[in-house]
């Protein structure tokens, strides 16, 4: 009797030692995070690498470069164009050959209008006479104007591809705003499964040592004969089930971290975890604000850069149309300006006037293309409102989002209690010999479950604050 009694005391005492609490499994972190607690690495500092140094919203940047270049090359056409023009000819005149001609230094010029011109002065080679502003005998001025009368007067191609061009660094800041809001959110959804996934890491390497803890106890206690070898076998399998989900964990918690580094960047190459750890998650906000819906529909519109793309695409459409309508006028101009040819010169031909007037019969060119255009535009009036509504679809997802995901944390957290109050009791039952070590084993399972499921749903939720940030088009502007 004694000798059993004291097997029963082994016993009692050994099981209270090796099913101790696993409450402390809630929101572990290791040993080496007290340690760099001043190296956590919270959200701010990703969305900062991101903004300074991530190749992709650098090389979006280059576009506000190109757009100068599309400005520069459509002030081309409008460029000033020094022209020194060398003419001979070889003729007989009063019964003797002769080399006869000119040499003309001008600057032509082109307005925006569709006005030309050019000035200069002429030198005449030979034996020429000036028949027009002569100065001497052989020299004079060159004043020249072309004035177009109707097609071409203030709307011309030229004039809409300057227009164009203007538009064009406001394209490249909407395409790095675009840029940005897509790493921004990608950056924000990676970072919280980053740190869920290295929360469960710690949850179940934490298991794992409660159940090598638990496997000595019992190991000693089977040597005394206290427990039968069959509790020692089903905490071996028990060990080597909760190493099984660690290594699990490890991997997803490596994946995870490896794709975070794709956003964050530094020294031109991705950034190295070696001195960083996962923070806690922010505590959640009872007394915030819920979002209007309806003021932020009218802010994002005004924000995101789809909306806007829309809206800068039918402005350039606008003015190829226009164009497209003024080449229905026909072709009328006026020219008064000195014979540019030789022989007309040498004969003593000076200055010309005229009015030249030509039109197509049909108009099939510009016809098509204004029924082109006509057609685009139409299409992208439908595109704008696709684009509306979709901004207004994003918002009632990231509402919705934030609010089931709110309502998951709720339930999972009253789970949790649950599952607690009922491995506390399973304990008590098995200390008490009315219940096995196979029963604790499932209730602690459960609750290192429950635990995992709790922060997936703490993850869930700042997830959907950042797709709700990126619907409203918050992270149209950088992070500061």
């Amino acid at each position: 009797m004694p000798r059993n009694f004291c097997r029963l005391f082994c016993l009692l005492i050994g099981t209270g030692i090796c099913v101790f609490p696993l409450s402390a499994t809630r929101a572990l972190e290791s040993p080496t995070s007290q340690h760099l607690e001043t190296q956590l690495l919270h959200l701010g500092t990703v969305l900062s690498l991101v903004e300074t140094h991530h190749p992709l919203l650098h090389g979006s940047r280059t576009e506000k470069l190109e757009a100068q270049g599309k400005l520069l090359k459509a002030l081309g056409a409008f460029e000033p164009t020094l022209v020194n023009d060398w003419e001979l000819e070889r003729l007989v005149k009063d019964g003797k050959t002769k080399s006869v001609g000119f040499n003309d230094t001008l600057v032509q010029l082109r307005h925006p209008f569709g006005i030309r011109g050019f000035a200069g002065w002429r030198t005449g080679i030979g034996d020429v006479e000036v028949a027009d502003i002569g100065i001497g005998r052989t020299n004079q001025p060159l004043l020249g104007i072309v004035l177009p009368l109707l097609r071409g007067l203030g709307t011309n191609p030229e004039r809409g591809e300057l227009e164009k061009s203007k538009l064009a660094e406001q394209e490249a800041t909407l395409n790095i705003q675009q840029t940005r809001q897509d790493l921004y959110l990608g950056a924000a959804t990676q970072y919280w499964k980053w740190v869920a996934a290295w929360k469960a890491l710690a949850l179940r390497q934490e298991a794992l040592e409660v159940a090598k803890v638990r496997l000595q106890q019992l190991t000693r206690q089977a040597q005394v004969g206290a427990v039968a070898e069959f509790d020692v076998t089903e905490a071996h399998e028990e060990v080597q089930r909760r190493l099984e989900n660690v290594i699990k964990a490890k991997r997803e918690a490596e994946q995870e971290q490896i794709k975070l580094s794709l956003f964050t960047w530094q020294n031109h190459a991705p950034l190295t975890f070696d001195l960083y750890t996962a923070p806690e998650f922010p505590p959640l906000d009872p007394t915030a604000e819920k979002p209007i819906r309806k003021a932020d529909e009218d802010l994002a519109q005004q924000r995101r850069p789809e909306v806007l793309q829309v809206a800068l695409e039918a402005a350039r459409n606008h003015i190829d149309l226009g164009v497209a309508k003024n080449n229905f006028l026909p072709n009328l101009q006026a020219e008064a300006e000195p014979t540019r040819k030789p022989g007309e010169f040498v004969l003593g031909l000076g200055y010309r006037f005229g009015v030249q007037l030509s039109f197509p019969f049909l108009q099939r060119d510009a016809t098509g293309n204004q029924l082109q255009l006509e057609a685009k535009a139409e299409r992208l009036l439908w595109l704008q409102r696709y684009r509306m509504q979709q901004v207004a679809l994003d918002i009632d997802n990231a509402r919705s989002a934030l609010l089931w995901a709110e309502e998951r944390i709720q339930a999972t957290s009253q789970a949790l209690i649950y599952a607690r109050s009922l491995v506390k009791g399973e304990r008590t039952r098995f200390r008490m010999g009315a219940t096995n070590l196979l029963f604790v084993n499932l209730r602690e399972r459960n609750v290192v479950d429950v635990e995992v499921a709790y922060i997936q749903a703490k993850a869930e939720f700042h997830q959907a604050k950042a797709f709700y940030l990126w619907a409203i088009g918050d992270w149209t502007q950088p992070v500061t």
